[in-house]
């Protein structure tokens, strides 16, 4: 007890020092304390990405982006040879197509030209020199119906969510004229559950009226893949496919087993495409964190060293009169090692309150910095979305949001002060304490009391 004792009041000999030694070592212990949180907190945020994002992969036909490029449809055949893959899971097809007001259905679209869609018109229709001079003002917009095997497949649908407001969902593998009507397609038509409306000259009995959450999808329409085909002239064609992977860690062997079995007749973008794309500053993030963390807990151990190298020189002849009056080499250890943790402790202390003071406006710089580029990115290679787009471009977009949003709560975070964050910031100051006192210990164990008593 005697041995930590002095250990303890030799800490505070020189004062100047004393004050020195701890708010430097504060400045390294908060840097290291402020990088453990970012690194929490952006693994935090990765592991929420790749579970948004989910175990798929999207298959398109080659150079078709929705109703834009040039190209082949896929076949069922095509997704029969999918399913039999190792590890997939599941597949889920698609086929979409354009019902005009004029010549293909009864209804009238809920979504408003304005400019934008006017534009979109007259670009499709530029040869067509007549139609451009006639096409009145207040025009409708096309209607897009989409044909699914899986209602439950929200990438599929190019939606982030299918909430049946009214009525119920239809049996996918029929062929029976049955339709879901997005709410404001249905609120613009005054249509309700058991209404009808005619498509492609058939009548189509509406079963259900349900709700994405988006004002472009709910003014389009689902039905059954084999009535889509059959009614559109597609038959035995799709838009695209989402493939369901038994894990995330076997999507990159199914990719690859699909370009290989179909070559260059498809366009593939899998989840994990996805993932690296918007984690990718993330992941910078994370690694920055990882250095300043290592560096901090060195630059620690580096002063704490020279400044326990300095004391023992000093007390030269202090270390040599102890062994002269019988102290071991351990208990002289014990004192330094006692006066070393003593210093380490206050800069702790000091430390883990400017590390909870300055990590949010630190996080915040490292997330503004790194998340822009990446958010933008995502962004743009999602590109206009609308209910039986590719999905693939939808998968990117929905991923893109959640980066967004992920950046909104970064840069609003609160560090949350609990034991484990202190025990961590404790423990880190005593490895800073220990790695400090060695070499001074190794120098302590050296000297002779004979030597010293000679030289004074």
């Amino acid at each position: 007890m005697g041995i930590i004792y002095r250990g303890f009041k030799n800490a505070f000999r020189n004062s100047i020092r004393t004050v020195s030694i701890t708010f430097i070592l504060a400045l390294s212990i908060a840097m290291a304390l402020i990088m453990f949180l970012s690194l929490k907190t952006v693994q935090s945020k990765i592991d929420e990405v790749k579970s948004s994002v989910g175990n798929t992969i999207t298959v398109s036909p080659a150079g078709i982006r929705g109703f834009e490029g040039g190209g082949e449809l896929l076949t069922n055949t095509t997704a029969t040879t999918i399913s039999k893959i190792e590890n997939v899971s599941g597949i889920t097809k698609t086929i979409s197509a354009r019902l005009s007001a004029d010549t293909d259905t009864n209804l009238e679209s809920s979504v408003e030209a304005g400019s934008f869609g006017r534009r979109q018109m007259e670009s499709e229709n530029q040869n067509n020199s007549q139609m451009n001079e006639n096409m009145p003002e207040n025009f409708s917009m096309p209607i897009n119906a989409t044909g699914t095997s899986n209602l439950d497949s929200t990438t599929s649908l190019n939606i982030s969510e299918l909430n049946i407001i009214s009525g119920t969902k239809f049996d996918e593998s029929s062929s029976k004229y049955v339709a879901l009507i997005g709410k404001n397609l249905a609120e613009k038509n005054d249509l309700a559950v058991s209404s009808t409306f005619t498509a492609w000259d058939k009548s189509i009995k509406v079963v259900g009226i349900f709700d994405s959450g988006n004002n472009f999808s709910n003014a389009g329409i689902l039905m059954p893949i084999k009535t889509v085909q059959v009614l559109s002239d597609q038959e035995n064609e799709i838009n695209s496919i989402i493939v369901e992977v038994s894990s995330i860690d076997n999507i990159s062997n199914v990719e690859t087993a699909i370009k290989e079995k179909l070559g260059d007749d498809v366009d593939t973008v899998s989840s994990q495409d996805a993932t690296e794309q918007t984690t990718s500053s993330l992941e910078n993030i994370k690694t920055i964190s990882l250095y300043s963390l290592i560096g901090a807990v060195i630059a620690g151990s580096v002063i704490i060293l020279l400044t326990m190298i300095m004391i023992v020189r000093e007390r030269r002849r202090e270390i040599g009169v102890l062994k002269a009056i019988g102290a071991s080499n351990l208990k002289i250890v014990s004192q330094f090692i006692s006066e070393s943790t003593l210093l380490t402790l206050m800069g702790s202390v000091l430390g883990i309150i400017l590390g909870f003071a300055f990590s949010n406006p630190i996080l915040k710089v490292l997330i503004n910095n790194s998340t822009s580029s990446t958010t933008s990115g995502a962004g743009q290679a999602g590109g206009p979305g609308g209910l039986g787009g590719e999905g693939g471009r939808q998968m990117m977009r929905m991923a893109g949001e959640f980066l967004g949003r992920a950046g909104d709560s970064l840069q609003n975070l609160q560090a949350v002060v609990d034991y484990k964050i202190i025990l961590y910031g404790l423990g880190a100051a005593i490895i800073i304490a220990i790695i400090g006192s060695i070499i001074p210990s190794f120098i302590i164990s050296k000297i002779r009391p004979a030597e010293i008593m000679r030289t004074e």
